[in-house]
């Protein structure tokens, strides 16, 4: 619990970071390859080549070519579409597929996660029912694509670990998470990067190597160590609290213009929908141990 509460705090200044420095002056791919590179740095030469089992490797390269390759590739996207306190809690939906793909490895099935979902739908459009374009619709989808990868690989991971246990310290493994990354991103960039649009500042280079080395590197591997011993339950509360934490890093360090009326109004539709998903997801549960 702690590595997560920490990481909270590390993260909550990222979607800010990106939205004032990145979105729409540097192309969105090679910022996330430049994330993936950075964050390799650090791990790829602590990796192990030998000597870890050929299942630990491949589950922690697809960990990564989902929770960082996939995510990252359509969050920085989303950006084009949606503002930073939009996507922050457009994220809200991560906690229902945490809990979506963790009851599908337990053999369970919550139809409230499902409700649930029609209704974050309802809130989102509540905060831009007067600018619903077929723009900010992509931005949902893509934002909705990006939380359902993140999910995965937490869950994804925190399985992997419990499932192959090895007396070999993750820090000697998660080398292979960035190479499943770059697997992800490096074709990316070449098919669809923008090479007019490349970092030209000292705050370009200083985000991207702050996203890199600490929020990518630092971030995501204390983030999964967290994951790996903690409940479900617990796991999928913490993916939200990176929501508030972000606003408020948003609107009291940059004072964003919003409405926060219909922010509110629609935040409070999408906490009703997550709240949904919880209280009947432990019912089920609960029902089931009798």
């Amino acid at each position: 619990m702690p590595y997560l509460v920490f990481v909270t705090v590390l993260w909550a200044f990222s979607f800010s970071l990106i939205d004032e420095y990145l979105a729409g002056q540097v192309d969105s791919d090679f910022a996330v390859l430049s994330r993936v590179v950075f964050a390799g740095l650090i791990f790829i030469p602590l990796t192990r080549w030998t000597g870890v089992r050929k299942e630990l490797i491949a589950g922690t390269v697809v960990v990564g070519s989902l929770q960082f390759g996939v995510t990252y590739l359509c969050l920085y996207r989303s950006f084009e579409f949606l503002t930073a306190p939009e996507v922050l809690l457009f994220t809200i939906m991560t906690p229902v597929f945490v809990t979506l793909f963790d009851d599908a490895l337990n053999r369970r099935f919550s139809p409230a996660a499902l409700l649930a979902a029609c209704l974050a739908v309802a809130g989102a459009g509540v905060i831009r029912y007067d600018g619903v374009t077929s723009g900010y619709i992509t931005g949902f989808l893509l934002l909705q694509l990006s939380n359902a990868s993140f999910a995965a690989g937490q869950v994804g991971y925190k399985n992997l670990i419990a499932r192959y246990p090895s007396e070999i310290p993750p820090v000697r493994f998660f080398g292979y998470f960035f190479l499943g990354a770059l697997i992800v991103m490096l074709p990316a960039y070449l098919i669809f990067g923008d090479y007019t649009m490349m970092p030209e500042t000292w705050q370009h280079w200083g985000v991207l190597l702050w996203l890199g080395f600490g929020a990518s590197a630092v971030g995501l591997f204390l983030w999964n160590t967290g994951a790996t011993r903690v409940d479900a339950g617990t796991l999928a509360v913490m993916n939200n609290a990176l929501i508030p934490a972000g606003l408020l890093v948003n609107l009291l360090i940059w004072n964003r213009d919003a409405d926060l009326v219909r922010l509110a109004l629609g935040g409070i539709i999408l906490l009703i929908a997550l709240w949904i998903s919880r209280r009947f997801r432990w019912n089920s549960i609960h029902r089931g141990n009798r």
